[in-house]
């Protein structure tokens, strides 16, 4: 049987994190839609339905090069792959979220500020998620404690007549 690593025990938190960023897409979407259409009729809409799926994709971009970064680096959350892959994932975010903003600024078709407002709040909306996620998480650190069951002795071999760790 081989030991655990900390893809084992990651990956379900950050699939948690991908549905519940799923529900909030859908909030923002419908919110953000409908308010959008309400402040500055079409171009509200879409400002709104756009700001939904940019927030959704970033949010989901950050946990997938997570997952993927556990997968390359094997578990190892301190190697410089795994480091590499998830700065080089935000990086790649927000070169993308600036050309969109550019490449949305001066469009009559989207109404600029519901945009922008419904990104913040999907931002906001995934930040919490992640600490949630994580908080509730029970991911075992593999660290044994003073007064546990093994002594304190993780790790060293014991004598087999006394009992008593060997140094």
């Amino acid at each position: 049987m081989t030991a655990p690593n900390a893809l084992d025990h990651v990956r379900p938190v950050f699939r948690r994190i991908l549905v519940w960023a799923a529900v909030l897409a859908v909030a923002l979407a419908v919110v953000g839609g409908i308010v959008g259409l309400l402040v500055s009729g079409t171009p509200g809409l879409v400002g709104g339905l756009l700001g939904a799926v940019l927030s959704v994709v970033f949010l989901g971009l950050t946990a997938l090069s997570v997952l993927v970064a556990l997968r390359v680096s094997k578990g190892q959350m301190i190697s410089g792959a795994f480091f590499g892959i998830v700065m080089g994932t935000w990086i790649l975010k927000f070169i993308l979220f600036l050309v969109v903003l550019l490449l949305l600024r001066d469009r009559a078709w989207v109404d600029f500020p519901v945009l922008a407002i419904v990104i913040i709040v999907g931002v906001v909306g995934s930040l919490v998620i992640d600490v949630v996620a994580v908080a509730k998480a029970r991911i075992p650190i593999g660290v044994a404690l003073p007064g546990g069951s093994d002594g304190g002795a993780a790790g060293r071999s014991r004598d087999p007549e006394s009992g008593h760790p060997r140094n």
